[in-house]
């Protein structure tokens, strides 16, 4: 008899993990990693203003600024995407080999989620998509609070 764990961040963690590690392995040949395959993502419905990009990815993997920089470079100097750094508003776009690269990460995305998530009920899938978008909103809220580098008090 196994007995059913509890909903922490432990299993949340977990959970995650072992996702990106599947999907990690998928997008190793196509030389991404986990925050090239985001940032693909963002600039799969067209082109963006940078600062959304940016915004949009550090609120996502909670890095800073210049990480993101980093990962558009990344894209740039890969072909996959292109950035308009002279127009007042900035914007990046992929390339053609981007869309194409990034509809093979799409392909890939959705195989896994379909292997991970086949038998389980729609009605459980409702509520963990809640509950998860819940804790999401109330950790982003007090990160959003604290002053950056912030210590947590413990009781």
């Amino acid at each position: 008899m196994s007995t059913v764990p509890t909903l922490n961040g432990q299993v949340i963690g977990q959970t995650h993990y072992a996702t990106r590690a599947l999907l990690e392995r998928a997008v190793a040949p196509l030389g991404l990693g986990f925050g090239e395959v985001l940032t693909l993502n963002v600039l799969a419905a067209g082109a963006v203003e940078r600062t959304r990009v940016v915004q949009r990815i550090t609120s996502t993997l909670k890095v800073d600024e210049a990480a993101v920089h980093t990962l558009i470079a990344h894209l740039v100097e890969a072909g996959l995407a292109r950035s308009d750094d002279h127009a007042d508003a900035p914007q990046v776009a992929l390339t053609d080999d981007g869309l194409a690269v990034q509809g093979r990460v799409s392909k890939a995305v959705a195989g896994i989620t379909a292997r991970l998530y086949a038998d389980i009920p729609a009605d459980e899938m409702s509520t963990a998509a809640r509950v998860l978008t819940l804790v999401t909103q109330r950790a982003n809220a007090e990160l959003a609070a604290m002053p950056a580098g912030a210590v947590v008090a413990q009781k």
